[in-house]
């Protein structure tokens, strides 16, 4: 590191600042302009803060270590997600922004009723906004202190590198505390763009090493496993216990991911039917067809501009450092920023990474804190305040949410399999929060059930000697699960007649699952278009996906495969722009 490098560092912290310091009075009305944005965020600007926020500063470290493990095809354990995530953008966006709440949590009460919708939405107060989202934060600091160490091995040790996170933190948590959502979107763009600004350029320069030799050179020193785009299906599972190799899964794995996780699985930033940190920048959107560009924009982004320049540094790395442990495979990231960065670039790309941790961190600060002010301190603890009460305690309780989070850092080490047990955990809740949308027999006792069971089954499975791994646990956990808030549901008595009444006359949804309440509101015109959302849902998919093996493809010079590729992605896209005016947008209109 040389002096360019530290000015560049320093020049960033001072803009982020700067930008947070810039949105101080738009911030400071009240609790929808400090958590919304005053419901006034274009599609790009709330897409792009989606992409940054899900773009951690550990995320090229795992993509690098995902190739290094099982080549290109290795990351399908994360791009499978995006059948769920295309089902968000086109049958929940505008709803989530029609509803008109503060918080996914608070829809609880808007479309449950009893205590029992009170109970589950204090619950969900804190055990999302402050139990798991300080582990998250908490996961997200160890990684950038992990990053740290690497580069730094002269300055920072294990011993004192919490004293650096808390720096970077501070400095978030200052900015998202003085500048709420505009601010911390604002910055995510910024972060954004200066973060895959510094992993292109260290991808161009890798590849072009003369220890590489291009991107050729590169093809003809890696195995033929290394380069394939889909994994093999059939015969024995690797996955992330295999010695290296192309991925390989058993038909019930590859079942299990395609046909089962996307829907039935809670996972936060891939909750299905939306919900967490995306439900919020979906509400904060301009209106609802801003939402639903803000989420395709964020799933375009997330599978196809995103992974790139990570695989490229990834396959560069198994050349670079065979010797690399297999579990460490991820530090070939590090290790290629350390021998390959020139003084300037070391300092943008060291800027990079303070930004994409950043950015990730900021959403979590601004997002946990709306949980507990909207849906615990103001909805039980203190009740009738103005607004510029609450919006004073939502910037102390980020400065608190924050010292939790680098407390709980203290006490990590590693989160071997976090993502395998949030899923399991979440196995059977994924199916009643996409119906509760759509059926009016939902209530809240199910739910409640629909949550806790899943981690019951998984208690009686991993400590119950039963030979049974992740992902075919699914098999099991969602059966009983979905079984469990079925019977629940039909035991118990179903939401009253004007807690249905308002929540359908204000989000108008459509389908047969609303008959007996359309019925009973003849003057509301229901939602429409489900046919268009069906097929904009399909061709969503092969959009990305299409994109996504378009630029893999012309990236390693297969142009001809690339560029058909890329023209079957624009005519779905082309379809789906075709559908846009005729998804029923008059709705959102008529109720504001």
């Amino acid at each position: 590191m040389q002096l360019i490098d530290w000015v560049i560092i320093l020049l960033y912290f001072i803009l982020s600042l700067g930008i947070g310091l810039y949105f101080y009075k738009r911030a400071s009305g009240n609790t929808e302009d400090f958590f919304l944005s005053g419901r006034k965020l274009p599609w790009w600007l709330a897409g792009l803060s989606m992409v940054a926020t899900t773009f951690a500063a550990d995320t090229p470290l795992a993509v690098t270590e995902l190739v290094g493990q099982n080549g290109i095809a290795g990351n399908w354990l994360w791009w499978n997600m995006l059948i769920g995530g295309m089902l968000t953008v086109f049958f929940f966006a505008k709803l989530w922004r029609r509803a008109r709440i503060l918080t996914d949590v608070e829809f609880i009460e808007l479309r449950y009723s009893g205590k029992s919708a009170s109970v589950l939405r204090g619950f969900k107060a804190i055990y999302l906004g402050l139990f798991m989202n300080c582990i998250i934060m908490g996961w997200v600091n160890l990684a950038m202190g992990k990053i740290l160490i690497g580069m730094f091995p002269e300055y920072v040790n294990p011993g004192n590198v919490i004293y650096f996170i808390f720096l970077s933190m501070f400095v978030t948590a200052v900015y998202s505390a003085i500048s709420g959502l505009w601010g911390v979107a604002v910055t995510d763009a910024f972060q954004f763009v200066l973060a895959m600004t510094g992993c292109i350029i260290l991808a161009v320069i890798v590849v072009n090493s003369p220890q590489i030799g291009g991107i050729a050179g590169l093809e003809t020193k890696l195995p033929d496993w290394a380069l394939k785009f889909t994994p093999q299906i059939g015969g024995e599972q690797t996955g992330a216990i295999g010695a290296g190799g192309i991925l390989m899964m058993t038909v019930s794995t590859f079942l299990a991911f395609i046909g089962i996780q996307w829907w039935a699985s809670w996972y936060p930033g891939a909750e299905p039917g939306g919900g967490g940190y995306i439900a919020q920048r979906m509400m904060s959107a301009k209106d609802e067809k801003n939402s639903l560009l803000a989420t395709l924009f964020f799933q375009i982004a997330h599978y196809c501009i995103r992974p790139w320049p990570w695989i490229i540094v990834g396959l560069c790395a198994l050349v670079l450092y065979p010797d690399l442990p297999f579990a460490d495979k991820g530090l070939g990231y590090v290790k290629a920023m350390n021998d390959f960065l020139p003084a300037g670039l070391k300092g943008l790309l060291l800027a990079a990474f303070f930004a994409a941790y950043m950015s990730t961190i900021a959403t979590h600060l601004n997002w946990g804190t709306s949980y507990f002010i909207n849906d615990f301190y103001k909805r039980f603890l203190v009740k009738g305040k103005d607004e510029k009460h609450y919006v004073s305690i939502s910037r102390v309780m980020t400065i608190v949410f924050m010292i939790v989070s680098v407390f709980v850092t203290l006490f990590m080490t590693t989160i071997s399999g976090v993502w395998a047990f949030v899923i399991e955990c979440g196995a059977g809740l994924g199916l009643i929060l996409i119906l509760r949308w759509f059926w009016w027999r939902i209530n809240a006792i199910s739910e409640i059930v629909a949550t806790v069971t899943p981690f019951i089954v998984y208690g009686i499975l991993h400590f119950g000697n039963f030979d049974v791994k992740f992902p075919n646990t699914l098999y099991i956990i969602v059966p009983i699960t979905t079984i469990a808030w079925i019977v629940t549901m039909y035991l118990t008595k179903p939401v009253n007649n004007e807690k249905l009444n308002t929540f359908y006359r204000r989000v108008h949804p459509g389908g047969p699952g609303w008959k007996t309440v359309s019925d009973a509101n003849p003057d509301v015109a229901p939602d429409r278009g489900y046919a268009y959302l069906f097929a904009d849902w399909v061709c969503g998919i092969i959009l990305v996906y299409m994109f996504l093996f378009g630029i893999g493809k012309i990236i390693l010079g297969d142009y001809l495969i690339g560029f058909i590729y890329l023209v079957i992605g624009l005519i779905a896209g082309w379809i789906i722009m075709k559908h846009i005016d005729k998804l029923g947008w008059e709705v959102g209109k008529l109720e504001g």
